[in-house]
C-alpha cells in the first residue's frame, strides 16, 4: 500500500484505532484520515455520506463502535446495538459506494466466565 493513499481510521481515539493510527504513523503512512464522533456521527447515514464524498478515501479501518462496561451494556441494550448496527452499516455500504479498495472491519465481543456473578 502506498504511504501516501488515504486512510481512515472510524474509531482513531480508541484503544485499537489509537494503536493503529501510531502503528501507520511510525511505518511513514502521512495521508491519515481521522474524525471525532463530535466531527462526524457515524451514525448519520447523511453525515457518512458526505465525508465519503468529500474525502474519498482509499482504504478504512473501522474501529469505530459505542461501547461501555458489563452495566452500561446490560442496561442499555437496545441503544448499544442501534447505534453499533448504523455505525456499521453507513461505513460499510460508503465504503462501497465509493469504491474504497480495502476494508477492515474490527469487531469483538464481551465474553465473562460461565460461573461469573451477574449484576
Amino acid at each position: 500500500m502506498d504511504q501516501n493513499a488515504k486512510i481512515y481510521i472510524a474509531g482513531h481515539r480508541g484503544m485499537v484505532g489509537s494503536a493503529l493510527v501510531r502503528r501507520l504513523e511510525k511505518a511513514g503512512y502521512n495521508n491519515l484520515l481521522v474524525r471525532t464522533s463530535a466531527e462526524l456521527d457515524l451514525r448519520n447515514q447523511a453525515a457518512v455520506e458526505a465525508f465519503f464524498a468529500a474525502e474519498k478515501p482509499e482504504y478504512v479501518v473501522l474501529a469505530a463502535a459505542m461501547v461501555g462496561g458489563i452495566h452500561a451494556n446490560n442496561t442499555y441494550r437496545a441503544d448499544f446495538i442501534y447505534s453499533n448496527l448504523m455505525i456499521q452499516v453507513n461505513v460499510i455500504h460508503q465504503s462501497h459506494v465509493f469504491g474504497v479498495k480495502k476494508l477492515l472491519f474490527l469487531g469483538s465481543s464481551c465474553i465473562y466466565p460461565k460461573l461469573a456473578p451477574s449484576l
